[in-house]
């Protein structure tokens, strides 16, 4: 259903041209024919409706071949919708029909210098000079014919500092006549050579996706802007570059053998990405490889790819060694690489070397200090440090801190059984024991409940009351050790041991 805003701003839209239509019809101008046209696109040119004029100025020429002024017409609307391409063969056709319109010939002569054509524009100001123009017209051509002197020298310049592979002297003098030859492709396709040539590839681009749009069927330029984007590690941009050489040129051979090269790389780093979202780490993983092998000779694909691998790997706790190696290497080589430096934290933590995490986050911290994965992964590295330097349960049982249920009452059993006080006769020892068997017991206790290992997981101790902030937690059993917060070490569960003190 359309929206009355909606019918509203289309009635406002073309209400200069309903206005345009009831004057001419006050004024008797019959509909049809050239004139009327002419009429009628001049009042909606002035009213700034541009293309309901430039349908009118079509129907005028068509209306009257001969008219001059219509061509004329048409060439200011194509002009003011940035049409010069266009505007210049109806400016062709004014100077043929009339000859001594000065303000075309000169209109076409400035349309000749932008679009780098400077011969043609000399001609143009030369024959303004000599057609008895108007002061105002007589000072812009020879301006505008000093300005094409100009260019044309430095043009020779540059053509001799490129030849000589002076290209930092091309590219500047290059960079002044593109000021004036704006729409000049051969300025800006021997510009990006120079870029190219001196490793400025993003500039490069710049004027080769210009030229590409100034010179119709510039399949060289897409070529090359494809190929660029290919080694700046941008497969999409140059995948879309590459289709558009082949849709002017399907039997292109550069561009139909870049294409399938880099078809088949962007199809693989965007399945990988997809088996990274659905957490298919260990086939990403593969798919990541298989990038390398497909370009092993682009820097910026094997960078990406083991960056993602380093992430991957990160993901599956298992391979937090393995994870450690990559993010290393990728380091060395771009050490300000934050999501690299945000992985090798994560990894450096499974490794349990929360010193290495600290440092690594605190350097992303410090790239990125807005991002909130950073500022919680160093508060967490931060916690499990301190933590580290105190009580950790699971050293106590000597197991991973991604040990299952089951793992960790099997260590407990064990160590329970060698630490049992009633193992001991000596005091000393005794006592000894007996405080490495409340450890023991805790540690089962904290690791064996969901709630209180995942706090102790996030740097919390639940059985340091200055870690529970005065929290007080339940007693579990009667008695207990000193420090043991009520915990009877002897009474786990099914498991249970019975001794006498001496």
């Amino acid at each position: 259903m359309v929206s009355i805003s909606h019918v509203a701003h289309k009635i406002a839209t073309h209400i200069p041209y309903l206005l345009v239509l009831i004057d001419m019809r006050f004024q008797g101008v019959k509909c049809g024919s050239a004139d009327n046209h002419m009429e009628m696109g001049k009042k909606l040119l002035a009213a700034g409706q541009l293309a309901d004029a430039l349908s009118h100025f079509h129907a005028a020429v068509d209306g009257d071949p001969k008219n001059y002024l219509a061509y004329y017409r048409r060439a200011t609307v194509f002009l003011a919708l940035g049409k010069s391409k266009s505007a210049l063969p109806d400016l062709a056709r004014v100077i043929e029909l009339k000859p001594d319109f000065t303000s075309a010939r000169l209109q076409r002569g400035n349309l000749l210098l932008k679009h780098g054509k400077l011969d043609e524009a000399e001609s143009d100001f030369k024959k303004v000079l000599k057609s008895n123009p108007s002061e105002k017209e007589e000072s812009e051509a020879q301006s505008l014919l000093q300005k094409s002197d100009e260019i044309q020298r430095l043009t020779a310049e540059a053509h001799r500092s490129f030849k000589n592979k002076d290209f930092v002297t091309t590219a500047s003098q290059l960079d002044t006549i593109i000021e004036t030859c704006a729409w000049d492709a051969a300025s800006r396709e021997m510009r990006a050579e120079c870029f190219i040539q001196m490793g400025e590839m993003w500039k490069a681009a710049t004027d080769l996706k210009a030229a590409s749009k100034l010179k119709s069927d510039n399949t060289q330029a897409f070529y090359k802007l494809s190929t660029i984007y290919y080694n700046l590690g941008d497969h999409e941009l140059s995948l879309n570059e590459v289709r558009e050489c082949l849709k002017l040129d399907p039997d292109h051979k550069q561009c139909y053998s870049h294409y399938k090269q880099v078809k088949k790389l962007n199809k693989q780093i965007q399945s990988a990405e997809e088996l990274l979202k659905e957490q298919r780490y260990e086939e990403a993983v593969d798919k990541y490889e298989a990038v390398m092998k497909t370009e092993p000779n682009v820097h910026h694909f094997t960078l990406l790819a083991k960056q993602r691998i380093c992430h991957a790997l990160v993901k599956q706790v298992q391979h937090s060694s393995k994870a450690l190696a990559m993010c290393s290497e990728i380091l060395q080589s771009e050490p300000d690489n934050v999501d690299t430096l945000k992985d090798r934290a994560e990894a450096y933590i499974q490794e349990e070397q929360y010193e290495e995490a600290v440092k690594d986050y605190e350097s992303a911290a410090q790239l990125n200090e807005n991002d909130r994965e950073i500022k919680e992964g160093l508060e967490k590295a931060r916690r499990l440090l301190k933590q580290s330097q105190k009580k950790d349960y699971y050293k106590i049982l000597g197991v991973k801190r991604t040990a299952q249920k089951k793992e960790i009452i099997k260590a407990y059993r064990k160590l329970a059984q060698q630490w049992h006080p009633d193992n001991f006769q000596d005091p000393e020892e005794k006592k000894k024991a007996q405080n490495k068997f409340i450890d023991i017991a805790q540690a089962k206790e904290v690791l064996t409940n969901p709630e209180m290992r995942e706090k102790f997981d996030h740097g919390e101790d639940p059985m340091d009351p200055e870690s529970q902030q005065g929290q007080r937690f339940h007693q579990h059993f009667r008695g207990g050790f000193p420090g043991s917060q009520g915990f009877n070490p002897f009474e786990s569960g099914n498991f249970q041991f019975k001794f006498n003190f001496n």
